[in-house]
């Protein structure tokens, strides 16, 4: 169908467009600053698949690979996901970075280290210290599996 000379339509909004299809893409994201934060992030992968919550899991550095963390976050609601779990220890850049490239919420754990301060309170300390517009939940140290609780009731509202 021709439209009328001069009359502009709006554009599609292409994310619009795939919220109706049905399929199997993850619901939470799983990230975690490096591989041996695995064991305890993958207490929140077992939580949401217990509850029947598709998730993934990655790893990336927001120190060392800031051009995956943000291309991550900023396309993961065109992906299907609607809540980023971040775990990191020491000084816990990752959840900020994440939540300051998109606007899903965004749940930090902050992870304990070999040499974290306090055990993990310096990460506790980064993570619930987010600049104001860059909001971040926070569970407690090494608390991966409430992080999957929190999710899962935020996917429930």
């Amino acid at each position: 169908m021709l439209e009328p000379e001069g009359v502009d339509l709006p554009a599609p909004d292409p994310e619009a467009a795939f919220e109706e299809l049905p399929v199997a893409a993850p619901r939470v994201g799983i990230v975690m600053s490096a591989k041996s934060d695995l064991p305890t992030m993958e207490k929140a992968e077992r939580e949401l698949t217990e509850r029947g919550i598709r998730s993934e899991v990655r790893v990336m550095s927001a120190h060392h690979d800031p051009d995956v963390v943000a291309d991550y976050a900023s396309n993961a609601r065109m992906r299907g996901l609607r809540v980023i779990i971040a775990g990191a220890g020491l000084g816990a850049a990752l959840p900020g970075v994440v939540a300051a490239h998109t606007d899903l919420p965004v749940i930090g754990v902050p992870l304990t280290a070999s040499s974290s301060v306090a055990g993990g309170l310096d990460a506790l300390l980064a993570i619930a210290q987010m600049p104001a517009g860059v909001p971040v939940a926070t569970v407690g140290v090494d608390a991966a599996r409430n992080a999957a609780v929190l999710a899962a009731r935020i996917l429930s509202i």
